[in-house]
């Protein structure tokens, strides 16, 4: 049986339909990708832009944008942030542009939403696969 969908769910597809394409696809991917890898996530308009957050509601972890000819994925100061393993560095991603998408970005995309809904004690969406 399909996921029911939600007006959040139609408000966010609507938007990704009104990009041209490439942008399209990559929104259209991204958002299965999302919902695929943590379920637990639902839609919700963040500025404008398609965002996910737990069950649908406030506050948005993860979110995608089009600006331009500008795809970007972020995500909020809500989502957990870490310094990657082995970093000599401080610094923690918050956001990536996008010029395409294919296997390997997809699969690239599912770690950072397993990452940015990781707290304490929640093993279940961190450590879920994801497989296109």
């Amino acid at each position: 049986m399909p996921p029911k969908t939600t007006d959040a769910t139609a408000t966010a597809l609507a938007k990704i339909a009104e990009w041209k394409d490439p942008y399209r696809d990559i929104g259209e991917r991204i958002h299965r990708v999302i919902l695929d890898t943590v379920p637990e996530l639902a839609p919700k308009m963040y500025y404008g832009a398609p965002g996910y957050a737990i069950g649908g509601k406030p506050p948005v972890l993860i979110f995608f944008r089009l600006d331009d000819d500008t795809f970007s994925l972020g995500l909020t100061e809500k989502a957990h942030h870490e310094v990657e393993e082995g970093s000599a560095h401080q610094l923690m991603q918050a956001a990536w542009v996008l010029t395409g998408i294919d296997d390997t970005t997809e699969a690239r995309i599912a770690e950072i939403v397993r990452r940015a809904v990781r707290r304490p004690g929640n093993s279940s969406a961190s450590n879920r696969a994801y497989r296109p």
